[in-house]
């Protein structure tokens, strides 16, 4: 659990969805939120105000993942002490089959995706092993484990992201920071509008779409005390779309 005077956590993308579900758990367990947004600024302080209406504390705050000063902003230490929790789920969708995939589609996806996931982390790292405490989760997803046509500037990224998941977890673990991973099917938020119908969810083993409470409750997890001994794991979280 969190505690207003050694720490709080970051949300990146939390406006809506995944992020939206994950800054309220972590809220839940004591943590101080930063919810961070790039351009819904209404929906980032709708999530603020659930949060303080329960109780909790918590901040809109605007930023670019795929803009390194934005990014150094972001997990600025403040009154309330470093960065001790952070979950990098800001993402976007450029799809295409390959050959038509152009290569801002491609660039933007990862810079996104991928780069953005890095450079938070790669920011918020010193404070956390100063402290020799952290937790950091990336969201990736399925799509890197399992082809999805039309997606692979998508995949890619997101493949990247349980590789380097894996690789910094190893750098890090003896400081007391852990560094995991989950990876969701398809789950009902705006990302995924007009991707999943019928014929998707009767592929997946559990025959509907994932909530995203369902995602959140995992993030949530692996941001505790009791995943305290987990590290460069990748949680699938797709109701047994990739078994």
């Amino acid at each position: 659990m969190g505690d207003r005077n050694t720490g709080w956590a970051l949300v990146t993308g939390a406006s809506r969805g995944i992020g939206a579900a994950t800054a309220l758990a972590l809220a839940a367990d004591g943590w101080p939120v930063r919810v961070n947004y790039r351009e819904d600024e209404t929906g980032a302080r709708d999530v603020v105000a659930r949060i303080e209406g329960a109780g909790g504390s918590a901040e809109a705050r605007q930023g670019d993942v795929a803009d390194p000063a934005d990014v150094e902003a972001l997990v600025e230490a403040d009154d309330l002490g470093p960065v001790l929790v952070l979950v990098n789920n800001a993402g976007l969708r450029r799809d295409g089959l390959a050959p038509q995939l152009g290569d801002e589609e491609w660039a933007r996806v990862i810079d996104v995706n991928l780069s953005g996931v890095f450079r938070a982390t790669r920011a918020a790292l010193p404070p956390m092993l100063r402290a020799r405490f952290g937790r950091i989760v990336n969201v990736a997803s399925v799509v890197g484990l399992r082809a999805n046509a039309g997606q692979s500037n998508y995949a890619a990224a997101k493949a990247g992201t349980i590789g380097m998941t894996k690789t910094v977890a190893a750098e890090v673990a003896r400081r007391g920071v852990t560094v995991n991973a989950v990876a969701p099917g398809f789950v009902e938020t705006k990302l995924t509008e007009g991707v999943v119908d019928e014929r998707v969810t009767a592929a997946i083993p559990a025959r509907r779409a994932g909530r995203p409470e369902e995602v959140a409750a995992c993030i949530r997890f692996l941001a505790s005390p009791e995943a305290s001994y987990v590290t460069g794991t990748t949680l699938t979280v797709d109701g047994g779309l990739s078994a």
